[in-house]
């Protein structure tokens, strides 16, 4: 067994517990718990903690989880992680993935994105993360996400721009496809 073989294993046998679900405004606590919780490594990598996920409210992500849907993790009932997205004009966009710092790396964040992905109808999702988050970036990739722009933040960081190809024509994920 290769090493890829063995951490793909790995990666099925802690999801194989995780229980992927909708989220509800009743989850704003838990979720702002597990946002500021999974962002405090980015904090450090940006040497700020003036960022929206560390800075939010309750009031806010109770707002944004009504306006927006959501998708949970749950590992033996706790929440582990947590992915938000909206469809705008053909194009998912999907927000804030937060995954508890003790279980980053099992590929809870993968099962979240891929199961955004394959709730959409759209034709292509976007999502953003900073130029120096090298880890989101390389997740992202791995998942199948491109580069598509870098916006300068004016502090010699950029806010990175990727954009992944959706249920394309003949596919059989496409909603209404035979295959």
């Amino acid at each position: 067994m290769t090493k890829s073989e063995r951490a793909q294993t790995e990666i099925d046998d802690h999801a194989s517990d995780v229980v992927i679900a909708p989220t509800s405004e009743s989850d704003a606590g838990e979720v702002l718990t597990l946002q500021r919780a999974a962002f405090v490594s980015e904090a450090q990598i940006y040497g700020s903690a003036d960022m929206p996920p560390l800075t939010q409210t309750l009031a806010e992500v109770e707002a944004e989880l009504r306006s927006t849907s959501g998708l949970s993790a749950r590992k033996d009932g706790r929440l582990v992680g947590v992915i938000r997205f909206v469809e705008d004009d053909g194009v998912l966009l999907i927000g804030r993935i937060a995954i508890a710092p003790d279980v980053q790396g099992e590929g809870i964040g993968r099962m979240l994105l891929d199961a955004a992905e394959r709730a959409s109808t759209a034709g292509v999702a976007e999502l953003f993360t900073g130029s120096l988050s090298e880890a989101n970036i390389r997740l992202y990739t791995s998942c199948g996400y491109e580069e598509a722009e870098r916006v300068p933040q004016g502090d010699g960081t950029q806010q990175v721009f990727l954009r992944k190809p959706l249920h394309q024509v003949g596919d059989p994920s496409e909603p209404g496809a035979s295959g």
